[in-house]
């Protein structure tokens, strides 16, 4: 049941395009009792390398929710997300998960950034998230979250991935690693974005389910 009390039917999983644990159990747990089986990519076999050569967070998202949907025969949602930050022009963007270089760990592009921002005193940033929903072929669906920040000056709190150690949000006093996931998927930009896809499952199944027939395979 979704959160209109209406039964949602789609005959073939949705799978998420990730392999990171930490978006699987953001996206699994949002997704729970909406009536959408969901797998992800550990479920099936080894496939191509998804090349995230876009430009932006959109284009990467797109790029890789089509190319799971075309591999698989199914339909895929992938996200794109990353950190921007004020002072340094942006930065990290799109190559939030390798700042500090391909296969760079998160303490290793915390820690770059840190040293990026040592002495600055405008640290505010904002996480951003473009989720996509594509079939093997045509449109894509695209939504859109932001959530807004400051960098810390030190990394503080052991949950979540990423940058989340870093990245202090004002209104709770604290940062997205210190957060329970409850609190973290209320107010982060995946979150949000989750959200607002959730309060229009009806559609986006509706949507699905007519691509699908256009487009059998």
């Amino acid at each position: 049941m979704n959160g209109l009390g209406q039964s949602i039917e789609l005959d073939r999983p949705l799978v998420l395009a990730t392999r990171n644990r930490g978006k699987i159990g953001e996206f699994t747990e949002l997704f729970k009792g909406s009536g959408i089986e969901v797998r992800t990519l550990d479920d099936f076999g080894p496939i191509p390398q998804i090349a995230e050569d876009g430009e932006t967070f959109e284009d990467n998202a797109v790029i890789k929710a089509r190319f799971t949907a075309r591999v698989l025969g199914l339909p895929a949602l992938a996200d794109d997300s990353g950190l921007t930050v004020k002072a340094i022009g942006g930065e990290p963007g799109i190559f939030s998960a390798r700042y500090a270089g391909e296969g760079a760990s998160d303490m290793e592009n915390n820690l770059k950034l840190l040293e990026k921002m040592k002495g600055m005193e405008e640290r505010s940033a904002a996480f951003i998230c473009i989720l996509a929903i594509a079939v093997p072929r045509g449109p894509a669906l695209i939504y859109e979250g932001i959530c807004e920040g400051v960098i810390s000056t030190e990394l503080m709190g052991s949950d979540g991935f990423g940058y989340d150690p870093l990245f202090y949000y004002p209104p709770l006093k604290k940062t997205f690693a210190q957060m329970s996931r409850a609190e973290k998927n209320q107010v982060s930009h995946r979150g949000k974005v989750m959200q607002e896809l959730r309060g229009e499952l009806d559609k986006v199944c509706i949507w699905l389910r007519q691509r699908l027939l256009e487009e059998p395979f």
